[in-house]
């Protein structure tokens, strides 16, 4: 499945027997609450739309929810899990739902794309890696290696981040 991202919108439902019988695809149950939200082209209870990782109430939290893998996100839990466009930053496929990957500052990459910039290594768990103006680099190979010492500046010494490690 392509990302997407869904809207959920609340609809009030009328009384009376004139109203159609509606069923919650969280619950299966009836839903014949004053309330009720309308996402991916079906209906919910407002308290059956949950996100899958967090559990929160997602009429609550706002309009917006995601969708990937069949997974039905709040917008935190989507960016987590898939960095901002649920594509990987090295080369801008899509991550399906249910691949690892591996995450540094904030962005998302596939296993296979999260490599050293300078020697291609690919970087597991464990390593020690040095993120550089969005660059990876591998221990071995952190540009300016000689000049990290108390000796720089306040504004060089902002260009490098400090050592990170991969979990």
């Amino acid at each position: 499945m392509v990302n997407s991202r869904v809207e959920s919108t609340a609809v009030a439902v009328t009384g009376g027997s004139g109203g159609a019988v509606r069923s919650c695809a969280g619950c299966g149950g009836r839903i014949s609450d004053r309330f009720l939200l309308f996402s991916m082209d079906r209906y919910w209870h407002t308290r059956c739309l949950k996100c899958s990782c967090c559990q929160a109430q997602l009429g609550e939290i706002g309009s917006t929810c995601f969708s990937k893998g069949g997974m039905i996100l709040c917008r935190n839990d989507y960016i987590r899990l898939f960095g901002h466009s649920g594509a990987c930053n090295a080369c801008g496929q899509s991550i399906p739902a249910s691949e690892m990957v591996m995450r540094a500052q904030g962005n998302v990459y596939h296993l296979k794309c999260f490599t050293c910039a300078t020697c291609r290594n690919r970087l597991v768990p464990g390593d020690r890696f040095h993120y550089v103006n969005g660059t990876i680099f591998c221990e071995h190979d952190r540009p300016g290696g000689a000049l990290l010492s108390s000796h720089l500046s306040p504004l060089q010494s902002n260009t490098l981040l400090p050592d990170q490690k991969v979990c």
